[in-house]
């Protein structure tokens, strides 16, 4: 692992993010394009494109102004109560009053799990997110590290960008759940009925075309999620001048960061530590993995393994 500057790590993960973010229309419009050349006729897609793009528009206001709903039902995050929990508060206070930004609202959610996470899109509806097991297992300097790098998504707008990427791997992800269910034989029926013989075997072309787009979406976002992580923890280290405090504040986290609550995925892309993958059950029974299969299993993952996040911490 070699270790990069802040500033040329945040500007390599920014630059990054960027070219991910670039490529979600190229996936979109080429699954559009691929389905229409199967259909016989490249003029449909020109004909479809604005429509699609106008979809694309709704479906992201929908999206931007709902989000906090989503998420705090998803959660169950409620407001912190000021009296009481003076420590958080004043943390929160005096990194706002550093870096020169208002202060966000601050919601708890009451689990024994260590993990938090940013969410909003303006000044009125930031919001810090911590667990009740963050606060009570890590000290004043950890807990200011954790605080910093929820802040620095905030700054670097990071929940705007999730939201762009969600919008464009929901366009994908609602027709495949769809078709993976009832609604498949459904269509099937209908088009079977009404003798649609061509849009029946045009449906089987693209089946895999959308497919192959979904999956990609995913992987651009999760790529992008990781992307952020990284800057989120430079950040939170340049804020804070105690990169080491985050370290030890995210080797606490490892390993305790699985919230309670199905629905909790649906934001798991907004928790400082998030792993798909049982760790510590694949290390305990499987042995190490090359280095192959562990950059293969990192990109299906919406952050960076926590190990590197600790060495390059520590290396700051």
């Amino acid at each position: 692992m070699g270790y990069v500057g802040i500033e040329t790590q945040r500007a390599r993960n920014n630059r990054n993010s960027f070219i991910l973010l670039a490529i979600f229309p190229l996936i979109l419009f080429g699954v559009l394009y691929v389905g229409c050349f199967f259909w016989g006729s490249t003029d449909l897609f020109f004909s479809l494109f604005h429509w699609v793009a106008l979809g694309v528009f709704v479906w992201y206001v929908i999206a931007y102004f709902f989000n906090d709903r989503i998420i705090d039902w998803a959660t169950g995050a409620k407001p912190l109560q000021r009296m009481g929990n003076k420590r958080v508060y004043n943390l929160v206070e005096n990194l706002c009053i550093s870096c020169g930004m208002t202060m966000p609202k601050i919601l708890i959610i009451e689990d024994s799990a260590l993990n938090a996470f940013a969410s909003g899109i303006n000044t009125g509806s930031y919001a810090v997110t911590l667990t009740r097991g963050l606060i009570d297992n890590l000290d004043d300097k950890e807990l200011e590290g954790v605080i910093a790098h929820e802040l620095t998504h905030i700054r670097e707008n990071d929940v705007r960008l999730s939201i762009i990427a969600t919008v464009f791997v929901g366009i994908f992800a609602y027709p495949v759940k769809i078709l993976s269910g009832g609604g498949f034989f459904l269509f099937l029926r209908l088009m079977l009925q009404r003798g649609a013989w061509r849009l029946f075997i045009w449906f089987f072309f693209f089946i895999p075309v959308f497919i192959v787009g979904f999956g990609l979406s995913k992987l651009v976002n999760f790529a992008i999620s990781r992307n952020r992580e990284y800057i989120a923890d430079a950040g939170a280290a340049k804020l804070t001048k105690e990169p080491k405090a985050l370290a030890s504040a995210l080797r606490k986290i490892s390993g305790k960061s699985v919230l309670f609550g199905g629905r909790a995925n649906l934001v798991s892309h907004l928790l400082i530590e998030h792993n798909s993958f049982d760790t510590d059950f694949l290390k305990e029974h499987y042995p190490p993995p090359t280095p192959m299969v562990a950059r293969i299993q990192e990109m299906f993952e919406t952050h960076p393994p926590i190990e590197h996040r600790i060495w390059l911490l520590e290396r700051f």
